[in-house]
């Protein structure tokens, strides 16, 4: 009895054991599988180098590079604060590295490229607002908040003491950083050999410092001659998904490609031309471009902030600022270096998966190229001003600006390219700029529903597929229906073009809940071009060093 007993105790401890050991096992096993799949969201991102050459560079623009760079790292710390908070609390709170390099990636626990879902234990969904309002502040609250400056671009939303909202200018919530900045623009002002930049710096450092970038940005339209160029401030809205008032912090430093410049400089003066063949009521086109607009190609050295977050931009279009629009236009800037690395990691893979074998012929970075520069273009068209007394179109639209204009610049872009095929201005097969179109849908479509330029690929998919303007062959393959897409084009841009004149937020909200939406068919095809390894986007290796300095 007394041994039966015994090896009774035994054998119950023996398994307990054995579970507890198989438990750990499993439980080791589910760690492993979360850290390698973890890993490969981080291998998603291809890794591209951000070089120049900079022989065509003075020894001062040289010396200029570092103040610039310094600069542009403090504008990547503030958009920290902007879109997460305290970056360094995260970290330390994380030990799997593939966890932390995603964290980095994304500037925050959510994964900006799959609608913003958290991939951090502990983390809920993503506030809307992100970080430029207090998390518990409800949509009600702040339409009663009685603050002039709520709705400024350039405003912390926050708590006083007693609870209540108050709003606080950027200059003074982040003046620490933004003074030093400020500092790094005005010695950096002081090397520049180029009159139009020196004056740029000098008055871009003033506006870090009063959040008036009007005069900046006017000087900075003006600059004509200068090699190195620098875009820094708070600039885009689309981190603010909860109003899209806000504007976050970001830098690019670049280096003008002279020679593939000198080839863009034509098509700005034909923007007015471009601006009365729109195909809309002349009601939605009555205003006119400016004609100081200008395209440049140049090598980007530097990423910060807002521009660094998930998807890389590859092209600008700046300034933001209506008034300056209307008075001067607007500069389109063509990130040539990060645009060939797209291209050859991304857009060519996919098309060689989902393009009609007859016609991958008709890929090509020269297309891809004028793409993307006439999208930059075709922000400065249409209206900037609703025709009803609404406001300007970015006011009437609130959160549904942002996709809603990145769909016109898409749309609008190849319209164009369609116009000055027709006017002799531009020598291209348009099959090569239609087909490589198709191509870079799929490749937008991938950055997600949480992105503007996610919802604009989608919403123009729909309607594309709706329109009969490419065909899914047995094969699983795309083919363009040339004659269909045109129309569709056409009609597409003619429908935005309206939708921004009138300001009708309500049929905005509605194309999105019925065009931005992803189909059973669709997700199989993105799922497959996953699945093949091809990457989401790129990230950069980047600093002095890899310049030589």
């Amino acid at each position: 009895m007394k041994k039966t007993l015994i090896l009774s105790v035994f054998f119950a401890l023996f398994v307990f054991a054995a579970c507890n050991n198989t438990s750990k096992e499993q439980k080791d096993e589910q760690k492993q599988e979360k850290i390698s799949e973890m890993q490969k969201k981080v291998n998603a991102f291809a890794h591209f180098t951000l070089t120049a050459d900079l022989s065509g560079l003075t020894e001062k623009e040289k010396q200029m590079l570092p103040l610039l760079f310094e600069a542009a790292k403090i504008m990547d710390d503030i958009y920290w604060q902007e879109a997460f908070g305290n970056k360094d609390s995260l970290l330390a709170g994380i030990q799997d590295e593939a966890v932390k390099q995603f964290v980095l990636i994304n500037y925050g626990p959510w994964e900006r490229l799959n609608d913003n879902k958290p991939f951090v234990d502990g983390f809920g969904e993503k506030p809307k607002g992100a970080n430029f309002y207090p998390q518990d502040m409800t949509q009600e609250e702040f339409e009663n908040f009685n603050a002039v400056d709520k709705t400024s671009l350039y405003t912390m939303i926050r708590r006083d003491d007693q609870g209540n909202l108050i709003s606080i200018p950027y200059h003074e919530f982040f003046k620490e950083q933004v003074s030093k900045a400020a500092g790094l623009l005005a010695q950096a002002a002081e090397l520049a050999e180029d009159a139009g930049l020196k004056n740029y710096l000098e008055l871009r450092s003033k506006a870090l410092l009063n959040d008036d970038y009007f005069e900046s940005d006017m000087a900075w339209m003006d600059m004509k001659t200068n090699t190195l160029d620098i875009v820094i401030g708070p600039i885009e809205n689309y981190e603010d998904a909860l109003y899209g008032y806000k504007a976050a912090h970001e830098s690019y430093i670049l280096i003008k490609d002279k020679e593939w410049s000198k080839k863009l400089e034509k098509y700005a003066q034909l923007l007015p031309d471009l601006q009365k063949d729109l195909p809309c009521e002349a009601q939605y086109k009555q205003e006119k471009p400016g004609t100081n607009s200008d395209l440049n190609a140049y090598d980007v050295v530097y990423y910060a902030g807002d521009c660094n977050a998930g998807s890389k931009t590859i092209a600008i279009n700046l300034p933001n600022d209506e008034k300056v629009q209307l008075a001067k236009g607007s500069r389109r800037l063509q990130l040539k270096n990060a645009m060939q690395a797209k291209f050859e990691k991304i857009l060519v893979p996919i098309a060689d998966l989902i393009i009609d074998s007859t016609q991958r012929q008709h890929i090509k970075f020269q297309s891809f190229f004028e793409n993307t520069m006439f999208h930059e273009v075709a922000h400065g068209l249409g209206i900037k001003n609703t025709i009803n007394g609404k406001g300007t179109v970015r006011d009437a639209l609130k959160e549904q600006y942002s996709w809603l204009e990145e769909g016109k610049a898409d749309i609008l872009g190849l319209y164009m390219i369609t116009k000055l095929k027709e006017m002799g201005e531009l020598d291209v097969d348009l099959m090569d700029n239609y087909v490589t179109f198709m191509a870079g849908i799929f490749r937008s479509i991938r950055f997600g529903g949480a992105s503007a330029h996610g919802k604009a690929n989608l919403m123009r998919f729909n309607y594309f597929k709706e329109k009969g303007a490419f065909v899914k062959d047995a094969n699983g393959t795309y083919k363009i229906d040339f004659d269909k897409m045109t129309e569709a084009m056409t009609s597409l841009s003619a429908l935005i073009l309206k939708l921004q004149g009138e300001g009708d937020y309500e049929a905005v909200k509605k194309l999105k809940e019925e065009k931005v939406v992803i189909g059973a068919e669709l997700q199989k095809d993105l799922d497959n071009i996953s699945n093949v390894g091809i990457p989401l986007d790129i990230v950069f290796d980047q600093g002095l060093d890899k310049l030589g300095l």
